[in-house]
């Protein structure tokens, strides 16, 4: 997603990274063109031993897409009809699809209103004796509660499969939700991906980490899990019996030129998220002076994939108007739990948190190059705002 030339400032502008990759991106691609090995080569092999590496995981396995992580890591964790996942009422469409897509059923619970991610304490409540996973997501770039989610998951023998398609490089410090009873001390310091059963990322361009095309990953420290992983990616077929197919499975491999992409930005990607969260800074400081607006529940692990604030009454559509009139680019994830999406099929306690937050959330223009004038056009508009209401 790059600059729309009708707006001034872009919800994100990519080209100031292309620009500055360009040398190395370039000699990546050449070097995937001349080697001839187009699936499953080099590229894919070292981009998958390196993240593995960078996450703290025995397994990472390239995939095309944050869906089919999501689904493949599902099915590799033995997850199917029959079967009931809790999973958060507020995220993006693919965390409720890919479990109607393996055959079982989403179950919502709703979310804090501090942090937007799943509510821990409700968890427990939404058990039943056909639950047999809990799908958190690490909305926006901040961690989700793992110290009490994964108490939950162990209390009841459930799998924990993570949704870090918006967390790459986040860490769980375990503050992220102010756990009352502290941190498990086994969790602190982890990133997010190295905490469950398994691990869905996406590296569709706009992440923190992201391909120029599609791209996902599953990440796991379960060797059995990996092995069904590589060979659900690959027609159900295991890399060294190709065309004995033991499963029904799926074309959904991470292609060469994508790896060799992600190879480059990868080194990089600790310090994107620091100039991320360094945007994010400037942006928090400015509203806690403006009462109508609540900025991000503020963590150290949080990357920032999305700046999201809330706004309170209903003033967001004012300042919806406001911000295109001026050129500034701004965003609604999302503007309906999951529950208003999915017409059957699904359970849901009542989710009240969710359905407010989804009419005042706003996301801002924030990317790792953004600069200061960029940054204060939008504050601009923002004071413009608070200033109309009060008056």
């Amino acid at each position: 997603m790059t600059s729309d030339p009708k707006k001034k400032i872009p919800m994100l502008d990519l080209t100031q990274e292309i620009d500055e990759l360009w040398p190395e991106i370039t000699e990546a691609v050449h070097r995937v063109l001349r080697s001839g090995k187009f699936i499953l080569g080099p590229e894919v092999d070292a981009f998958e031993h390196e993240a593995a590496e960078y996450l703290g995981v025995k397994h990472a396995i390239g995939l095309n897409s944050g869906t089919d992580a999501l689904v493949i890591g599902l099915r590799a964790l033995g997850i199917g009809p029959g079967d009931e996942v809790i999973t958060t009422s507020f995220s993006f469409f693919a965390t409720a699809e890919a479990i109607v897509l393996v055959g079982a059923t989403p179950v919502f619970v709703d979310i804090r209103e501090d942090s937007f991610n799943i509510d821990p304490d409700l968890i427990e409540a939404a058990v039943t004796e056909r639950t047999k996973a809990i799908l958190p997501v690490h909305l926006f770039g901040n961690p989700a509660a793992m110290t009490k989610i994964m108490a939950v998951a162990r209390k009841y023998g459930l799998k924990v499969l993570e949704d870090c398609a918006q967390s790459f490089g986040a860490v769980y410090y375990g503050d992220s939700e102010g756990d009352a009873e502290g941190p498990d001390t086994d969790l602190v310091g982890l990133k997010t991906g190295a905490i469950g059963d398994a691990a869905a990322f996406s590296f569709y361009p706009t992440k923190n980490l992201g391909a120029y095309g599609d791209g996902g990953m599953l990440a796991t420290n379960d060797d059995e899990v990996a092995r069904l992983a590589r060979m659900l990616r690959n027609h159900g077929a295991s890399p060294e019996k190709r065309y004995e197919n033991q499963m029904i499975g799926y074309n959904s491999r991470l292609d060469e030129i994508q790896a060799a992409i992600l190879r480059v930005k990868l080194p990089r990607v600790d310090e994107w998220n620091e100039k991320r969260r360094a945007v994010a800074a400037s942006y928090t400081r400015a509203l806690e002076a403006l009462s109508l607006f609540s900025p991000p529940f503020e963590t150290r692990g949080h990357i920032y994939h999305q700046y999201t604030i809330r706004v309170t009454g209903d003033e967001r559509p004012r300042l919806k108007r406001t911000l295109d009139g001026i050129g500034v680019s701004s965003a609604f994830f999302y503007p309906k739990p999951l529950s208003s999406l999915l017409t059957s099929g699904f359970m849901s306690s009542p989710t009240p948190v969710a359905e407010i937050s989804a009419r005042q959330v706003l996301s801002l223009p924030l990317w790792k190059g953004m600069n200061a004038s960029a940054t204060s056009g939008v504050l601009s508009a923002l004071i413009e705002v608070a200033q109309q209401v009060s008056q």
